[in-house]
């Protein structure tokens, strides 16, 4: 397992320091270059009674890690730190450490990117427009992305994102989701190994529609999608009932499922695998994985975090990138 990954600390005043200050304990620290602010670290080490080593790096450059230490990339300076006050003029500090991580991708100085749990709210409070790290990375790298959540047994992508319930059947239409449907597919082949992959859809509605007794969707959308991709020799099935698509003899027999909106397949995932899933995002030039938690106010400077998903989250960058070096499929912008 080998490669060079970039950590962003994502927001001051919640855990992700914090993990990134546990993550100096662990072996995998060895692939990583943490950006953000020195001092922060520092600080916040202190008040986990901790004290590790850093040493400053400027890509491409890749020094040595100090013993049970971290390598930090000094890119921005916090207006504050304070563990578990939100404070919008931090917003610009957190989308730097973003915007110039993933520069840093695109131009190879590092082989992907891990980034920690970011406040939405607090960017937005700051009038800078922000739904989410999946769009705005697609933004700066002109990818389409597909969120997908992995956890031991399941994974999941989704349809729709960070939208409103009542806006998601307006968003489902046939271009977008055939789309989704073969970046998802080509990215479980190019970035997973995986040469045959199974897909299984969710239909929007409950029971999939009945036959168009609770929602037309299913028929007019999303299952001339699916017969179109299966007569192009891909191996999907749907639309599903979502009560009934997550038992454990369809998931046997899945490599993916497709949720139509984020809180039908998450919350599935989520029960099976929290604390250990991984949110990677489909359809980019880079490798991008993240935790699968938000930034966790209350548990900030206390030493309670649980690095369970950001280890994760790391592992699984690594596997995604020695399996695009072994296959050559690194896309390209």
């Amino acid at each position: 397992m080998a490669g060079r990954l970039v950590l962003t600390m994502g927001e001051p005043a919640g855990i992700g320091p914090d993990l990134c200050v546990q993550m100096a304990s662990y072996p995998e620290a060895e692939f990583l270059a943490v950006a953000g602010d020195p001092d922060l670290l520092e600080s916040r080490a202190a008040l986990l009674g901790r004290s590790i080593p850093m040493v400053r790096m400027e890509p491409p450059d890749w020094p040595e890690r100090p013993e049970g230490g971290l390598r930090v990339w000094p890119l921005a300076s916090v207006k504050s730190g304070l563990p578990g006050c939100l404070v919008p003029e931090n917003a610009d500090f957190v989308l730097t450490l973003i915007e110039r991580s993933v520069d840093a991708c695109l131009h190879s100085f590092f082989d992907g990117l891990v980034t920690g749990p970011v406040s939405k709210a607090s960017i937005s409070a700051s009038g800078r427009p922000f739904s989410g790290h999946t769009e705005f990375i697609a933004e700066l790298t002109g990818g389409d992305p597909v969120m997908l959540l992995e956890a031991p047994g399941i994974r999941v992508a989704l349809a729709t994102t960070h939208l409103p319930l009542r806006e998601v059947p307006d968003a489902i239409e046939a271009v977008g989701l055939e789309r989704t449907l073969r970046i998802l597919h080509s990215d479980l082949r190019g970035r997973f190994g995986i040469s045959h992959p199974r897909i299984l859809v969710a239909g929007l509605n409950p029971h999939a529609g009945e036959s168009g007794h609770l929602g037309d969707e299913e028929i007019r959308v999303i299952l001339p999608v699916v017969e179109r991709l299966r007569s192009d020799g891909l191996d999907i099935e749907g639309p599903l009932p979502a009560d009934t698509l997550f038992v454990p003899r369809r998931l046997e027999t899945a490599d993916a499922v497709l949720a139509m909106y984020h809180d039908q397949g998450l919350p599935v995932l989520k029960h099976r695998g929290f604390g250990c899933s991984v949110n990677i995002t489909l359809g980019l030039p880079i490798i991008r994985t993240s935790v699968d938690h938000g930034v966790a106010l209350d548990l900030a400077g206390t030493g309670q975090a649980d690095p369970g998903s950001l280890l994760a989250a790391v592992r699984s960058a690594l596997r995604l990138v020695a399996s695009v070096n072994q296959q050559g499929t690194r896309r390209h912008v």
